[in-house]
Order: C-alpha cells, then sequence, then structure tokens
C-alpha cells in the first residue's frame, strides 16, 4: 500500500512551469515556456520512476501535462510557423518558418 506524503517544493516546481506555459500569450516565449516544462515533468517522471512510493494521481497528472504541452506546441508549429529544434546546450533552438503552413 502507497503511503501518502507530504509533497516538497521541488515536487511541484513542474507544475508552476506547466501552467506558465498554458497562459504564457507571447508565442516565441511560449515555445521557451513549452520546452522548460516538458523538461521539468520528464525529470520529475524519472523521479518517480526511481522512487519506491508509487503516486498514481501525480502520475496521471505527469502524463495530461505531457500529452497537453505536446498539442499545444504542434498547435504553435502548426498556426505559428514554428518548429522548437533541440540545440546542443540546455536550451533550444526556435526557428521561425519562412513559409506559414496555412494560408
Amino acid at each position: 500500500m502507497a503511503t501518502s506524503r507530504n509533497p516538497s517544493p521541488r515536487d511541484w516546481t513542474w507544475r508552476e512551469l506547466y501552467v506558465a506555459a498554458l497562459m504564457e500569450a507571447n508565442d516565441e516565449k511560449m515555445s521557451a515556456r513549452i520546452a522548460q516544462a516538458e523538461r521539468a515533468i520528464l525529470d520529475r517522471v524519472r523521479e518517480l520512476f526511481y522512487a519506491s512510493a508509487g503516486n498514481i494521481e501525480e502520475e496521471q497528472a505527469l502524463d495530461d501535462a505531457l500529452y497537453a504541452l505536446r498539442a499545444l506546441k504542434s498547435c504553435l508549429e502548426l498556426h505559428c510557423g514554428f518548429t522548437i529544434a533541440e540545440s546542443q546546450g540546455s536550451r533550444p533552438r526556435y526557428l521561425r518558418s519562412e513559409a506559414p503552413f496555412l494560408a
């Protein structure tokens, strides 16, 4: 049986970054916030994977958040012409497409 524990402030970091990505109005800043939130979510998923205490609710929330961010990223790429390219460093690069996807 899984025991409940109080989450540390670090456990909530991904949620703050996720909400910041969803609420960002500037398309270029949104791309950066999406990438940052995705990294934080995947880091938390790894932490939970190696932890012995299962937290099904948070795992489902992480899955849902990652799905929503990927959908948002697809919309941003499709409608605004942004492509998120992986870079060598820790920061992703954002490229503006020359031709719009939708006319």
